[in-house]
């Protein structure tokens, strides 16, 4: 069938702020299934709270409402347009559940608004846990023995007959809230009423545990015909216990023997063809029992989920947007394969390269959290390695994680405790991959770590066999290692910098000795059909290759001028989707500047991974040894490291030491404005108010300069992003033991103590410069006192009861240091402000977390301006700025807290929230705006 006509336009319901459970691969999906109508003709009216994603970008809709996602937001808009159709499967749960309500109140029926991309019946059918397990049962498909629980009574009587161990699902809930592993009797009244409570129809499962069980899951596409494909299958590394979005996944799925895969297949088929007959994606999980090969159905998503943006980077398949296209009455038959461009998109793509993607946590931002992992989801993001094997995809997913490691072992920072090892093993918490590595380099049994794991034998083996590697390495020094071992370690992807480690010599030793033997990287396309057609989308991977034949190399260097711009790495707290958005729209705007745009993130559930956003995207590592061989082969006119947040950043010092131009501000500002020293000689020259401050390196000296400083003090380290480790502490004995504790988790760095400015209202401002002339693009003054992380507070934009006096300070420091620091792009200065002095708290020169919030709100693009500015382009002046100014906008933080219910919500210098949502206001008397005022102070601690 193809398209209906009578679609015109569409509204497509956005997923709100980032929160555990829900996250950027949503802001991924709307985005391109934004794209994908527009390309039809069809007019798109898109809804989202959230202001630091691109999908509420002017350039992805013909209308954006940034508003609230409810019901009174819905009929605002549909009271204004005339909207055909509204597709509420690119958003989430919350989409889908505002969806529900709509239907539910008679909205979408009253303004003649269909529903497509999904069937309502269908979502009842999969998140009504009974209904779910009765039609199961109708189509012969194993479930967990166990019913629904509508009573607290009822629940105990299903317990009574099921046994435990058990496990307890809420209904309609995301992230799986209030679910859990109930082992133990006395535990159960506790975790029924909890779910009960949880779950918005009060309705939980109580069912069998499969705890240990293998768990596989399916992306499936199904056409208006009825046509289905399987787009990729996926194996969770961890077992059945672990949430798919804590779990390590791979894909394709690689201990599934071809008859049981065939067997999942049909039944995946089956089961989606007996909830509903919609057009769309659907995602499919299973458990699979190792002792007997049964097969049992655990849930089915009949969206877009988490899982459908990682098989989208996975395979190159762009589910959201060819999903988009069926839910306006496309078929599969009747679309192209976008990487191809020649080939019909009624295709299963073939991967000839392995994906593992592993997730990112942030337990450290909530002291006394639970850390171990179970049903409800606690990472934050996630990373995805590819290679050409398993070995190979884990260590680059272990090197993009950001969190000092190189990869998987081999950097001497092991843990080498048995009795914290075997506890780790049997209790999965966010570094229990890192721990089955040292237990068999410890020596432990196979036998014990698989018992104590339940990780199937296969993914043991292998990770074993990089323990095997690694020693072997120990054996020689550089001058003696045999080629054919230093051949094998990088095709198993070892870092320059573990191999360095093993060997006790340095990166840049590996670096040319392995570069002199002809050991180098090659790029390899993601192409979904395993090199059977050419591709016409240049997304990259790197490898190693049997032969050095520059012919194997699938990524060819253009004459053409270049730049590289490197991404944000994963998700979490203090670096989110914002430096996302900016990177995007960086990369737009150097291709208007007509450079050949080089993307290097390794991010799955971002836009700036989807294929057709940079000319080239090399979806690895934004690491050292990856981003320098990238460099080396495209040679690009330089790099921009201003929009990655403190990812791109820390790589700045490297790319200056090796002579690679940064593009924008240089090295030597960006690492001046890190300098707490030199940055307030800088102030002091320039005659600008700083808080009393001094730099100290032990706890010694910083008891002595504490004394001199006065207290309370804040202390912190220095190169650092969303106030990690910041502290404020009243007395010397709080600062020593502060002192001492950021001195074990990073040794050797300089630790900051500032007096700390009590009772003083926080305010920032965004700029961008050309060296000479500066532009203000908002000044914002914070709700919460100063004390509170920028990130974490209610920011208004413009002030609301700074004075005239306050301002015109404000202005005149961020000129100054904007041109004193010969910033050539954007800068974030944050300020504190008592008795009418304006005070500098600290500057970045780079993309900050507010830039998105007031390119929303003045409905101006200034990431792309400061892009133009960065590369010369273009200068201040050339600009014609007009910005849009009405009433004020709140950003407003959102945390996610509630994933973690044995942790107070305290409030410090430390960033804790997870998201953010923005909403405009007339005036002061707003009742919103004066509810967060009163409540200013209620959360702060230290």
């Amino acid at each position: 069938m193809p398209k209906d006509l009578s679609i015109r336009s569409v509204l497509i319901i956005g997923s709100g702020p980032i929160v555990i459970g829900q996250a950027c691969e949503f802001d991924y999906s709307g985005s391109q299934a934004a794209r994908s109508l527009r390309e039809e003709g069809i007019e798109v009216i898109l809804i989202n709270s959230n202001p630091a994603t691109i999908m509420t970008d002017p350039m992805n809709a013909d209308h954006v409402y940034l508003k609230p996602l409810d019901r009174a937001s819905i009929i605002h808009i549909l009271e204004r347009h005339q909207v055909d159709a509204v597709l509420p499967t690119m958003g989430g749960q919350t989409a889908l559940n505002l969806a529900i309500d709509c239907e539910e109140a008679g909205v979408w029926q009253k303004y003649g608004v269909k529903i497509i991309g999904v069937d309502i019946k269908a979502i009842e059918t999969t998140e009504d846990r009974e209904k779910f397990r009765l039609k199961m049962l109708e189509l012969g498909v194993g479930v967990c023995k166990g019913r629904t629980a509508r009573s607290f009574l009822e629940g105990k009587e299903i317990a009574q007959e099921t046994g435990f161990p058990l496990v307890i699902r809420p209904s309609f809930t995301l992230g799986g809230t209030g679910g859990g592993f109930v082992n133990d009797p006395k535990d159960f009244d506790a975790a029924l009423n909890k779910g009960l409570h949880a779950s918005p129809t009060h309705e939980v499962l109580v069912e069998q545990s499969i705890m240990g069980w293998k768990e596989y899951e399916l992306e499936l596409l199904r056409d208006n015909l009825g046509n289905v494909i399987i787009i990729c299958s996926i194996e969770n590394f961890d077992p059945m216990g672990i949430h798919t979005g804590d779990s390590i996944t791979v894909a394709p799925a690689m201990t599934l023997p071809d008859t049981i895969y065939q067997r999942m297949r049909d039944m995946a088929i089956m089961m989606m063809n007996a909830i509903g007959k919609f057009a769309g994606g659907c995602n499919v999980q299973f458990a699979l029992n190792p002792e007997t090969d049964d097969i049992i159905a655990i849930e089915i998503n009949p969206r877009v989920s988490r899982s459908s943006a990682l098989a989208s980077k996975a395979t190159g398949y762009p589910i959201a947007k060819i999903a988009a296209k069926m839910a306006i009455g496309y078929n599969l038959d009747e679309l192209t394969n976008a990487i191809t461009g020649t080939t019909s998109a009624y295709f299963e793509p073939a991967l000839d390269y392995v994906i593992v993607k592993v997730p990112r946590w942030n337990f450290d931002k909530f002291k006394g959290a639970d850390r171990s992992l179970g049903l409800q989801m606690k990472s934050v993001g996630e990373t995805m390695g590819i290679g050409r094997n398993f070995q190979e995809a884990l260590q680059k997913a272990c090197q993009s994680l950001e969190i000092k490691r190189n990869g998987l072992g081999a950097d001497g920072k092991e843990l080498r405790d048995q009795d914290a090892i075997m506890h780790s093993l049997a209790n999965p918490s966010w570094n229990r991959l890192f721990h089955v590595y040292d237990a068999f380099k410890m020596g432990i049994s196979f036998k014990t770590i698989q018992q104590l794991t339940k990780i199937d034998k296969w993914f043991l083996y292998q990770i074993e066999d990089l323990v095997r590697v690694e020693k072997e390495i120990e054996r020689y020094t550089l001058a003696t290692i045999p080629t054919d071992l230093l051949e094998e370690a990088k095709h198993k992807g070892f870092a320059d910098r573990q191999i360095a480690h093993a060997m006790r010599c340095l990166e840049s030793e590996v670096y040319d000795k392995r570069n002199s033997l002809g050991i180098k990287r090659l790029y390899k396309c993601v192409d979904t059909c395993a090199a059977e057609f050419e591709a016409k989308t240049p997304y990259y991977y790197s490898t190693f290759g049997q032969s050095t034949d520059s012919m194997d190399n699938e990524s060819k260097s253009s004459d053409r001028k270049k730049v590289v711009v490197l991404g944000s790495g994963p998700n979490r707290i203090g670096q989110g989707i914002e430096f996302d958005y900016s990177c995007v729209h960086g990369v737009l705007a150097a291709k208007e500047a007509g450079y050949e745009t080089i993307m290097i993130n390794s991010n799955p559930e971002t836009v700036s991974t989807d294929f057709d956003i940079a000319d080239k995207l090399y979806f690895e590592p934004v690491f050292w040894e990856h981003v320098y061989d990238i460099i080396q082969h495209e040679k690009p006119e330089g790099v921009i490291v201003q929009l990655g947040g403190q990812t791109a950043l820390k790589l700045a010092e490297k790319l200056s030491k090796y002579g690679i131009k940064i593009l924008g501000t240089s090295f030597e500002a960006l690492d001046l404005a890190e300098d707490r020293g030199a940055f307030s000689s800088l102030l002091k020259d320039l005659d600008i108010p700083y808080p009393k401050f001094g730099v100290c390196e032990d706890a010694d000296n910083a008891v002595l300069l504490g004394r001199e400083l006065g207290y309370p003090l804040l202390v912190r380290p220095s190169y650092v992003l969303g106030g990690q480790s910041m502290k404020i502490v009243i007395n010397e004995q709080e600062l020593e033991q502060h002192v001492v504790d950021i001195l074990r988790d990073i040794p050797g760095n300089k630790i900051l103590l500032d007096h700390f400015l009590e009772n003083a209202i926080e305010a920032e401002a965004d700029a961008i410069c050309d060296g000479e002339d500066v532009y203000i693009i908002g000044v914002m003054e914070h709700i919460e006192p100063a004390g509170i992380h920028s990130g974490d507070s209610h920011s208004v934009l413009p002030p609301f009861d700074l004075s005239e006096n306050v301002i015109k300070q404000i202005e005149d420091h961020t000129k100054k240091i904007a041109v004193a620091l010969k910033t050539k792009g954007l800068l974030n200065i944050q300020f504190a402000v008592k008795n009418e002095v304006v005070y500098i708290i600290e500057a970045n020169p780079r993309a900050s977390r507010t830039v998105p919030f007031i390119c929303k709100a003045y409905q101006e693009p200034y990431v792309n301006y400061a892009t133009k500015v960065m590369l010369g382009d273009k200068k201040v002046k050339d600009f014609n700025f007009q910005p849009v100014k009405k009433g004020y906008a709140i950003k407003i933080p959102v945390f996610s807290f509630n994933k973690f219910p044995n942790v107070n919500m305290e409030l410090g210098p430390e960033m804790k929230s997870t998201g953010e949502a923005i909403y405009f206001i007339d005036d002061l008397k707003d009742e919103f705006f004066r509810k967060v005022y009163g409540e200013r102070n209620l959360y702060l601690s230290r």
